[in-house]
């Protein structure tokens, strides 16, 4: 746990003794729920705070966090948004995840980290993004390594509220993503705020974290029905 605290100061974020009590315990789950079904390809445990758990903190290094509420669009294994819940207990997250299975260890998580104000929710973002509870209901909504931009634009914003951000985590090479997704930002009622670039502590990892602030409401008919943003994009 050196290697995480060390990281999280450097990101500033610092970790208390309790978050790391409750990031060892994240491991053990992850690592033993992955020999049952696929939640990571990263099993070494100085990539997994490296790659998952630096990298889900690095948004806390980006926004203020503070009494916020945050849904986490296609979660996964829970990056970025159970890191981010053990740093600040006062943020009220949402994880949302399209496999049942995932979100089953999700749960699991919560329980034994006795995390709460979090929940974790089996569904697709076009489902959830028409709920009247879950429409333009966050401060912020995030997405880690989903889809390109476009796409993840028609998930995360019908969630946000006027005012609120969208935070896309992305790789080196997102600046071509973003000029390709200027007309589905624009569509559903956001506009560019700014780009935070970053290398992951103990690493060569580059990190982009785009900030796009919801300034108007997404339009009725987003998003469009399951499967129809990745067939047909928004460009």
């Amino acid at each position: 746990m050196n290697l995480l605290t060390e990281g999280a100061d450097a990101l500033g974020v610092p970790l208390s003794e309790k978050n790391e009590e409750k990031f060892s315990a994240y491991t053990r789950l992850l690592l033993e729920w992955n020999k049952k079904i696929n939640l990571t390809s990263v099993t070494d445990e100085k990539e997994i705070i490296i790659k998952h758990y630096l990298d889900s903190l690095s948004l806390g290094s980006a926004v203020d966090l503070k009494g916020k509420t945050l849904i986490d669009v296609g979660t996964g294994a829970g990056f970025p948004g159970i890191p981010l819940k053990i740093l600040r207990e006062d943020l009220a997250v949402t994880l949302l995840d399209s496999l049942e299975k995932r979100v089953r260890f999700l749960n699991e998580v919560i329980g034994c980290l006795s995390l709460d104000g979090i929940e974790a929710i089996h569904g697709r973002a076009e489902d959830y993004g028409v709920k009247q509870e879950y429409r333009e209901k966050y401060d912020y909504a995030t997405a880690r390594a989903v889809a390109e931009l476009s796409v993840l634009c028609e998930y995360c914003l019908p969630f946000v509220k006027p005012g609120g951000l969208f935070i896309a985590m992305k790789g080196p090479s997102a600046e071509t993503e973003l000029q390709e997704a200027g007309k589905a930002i624009s569509i559903l009622g956001g506009r560019l705020e700014d780009v935070k670039k970053l290398v992951l502590p103990f690493s060569d990892y580059e990190r982009t974290i785009i900030l796009i602030r919801k300034c108007r409401h997404t339009p009725a008919g987003y998003p469009r029905k399951s499967g129809k943003p990745t067939k047909s994009p928004l460009k």
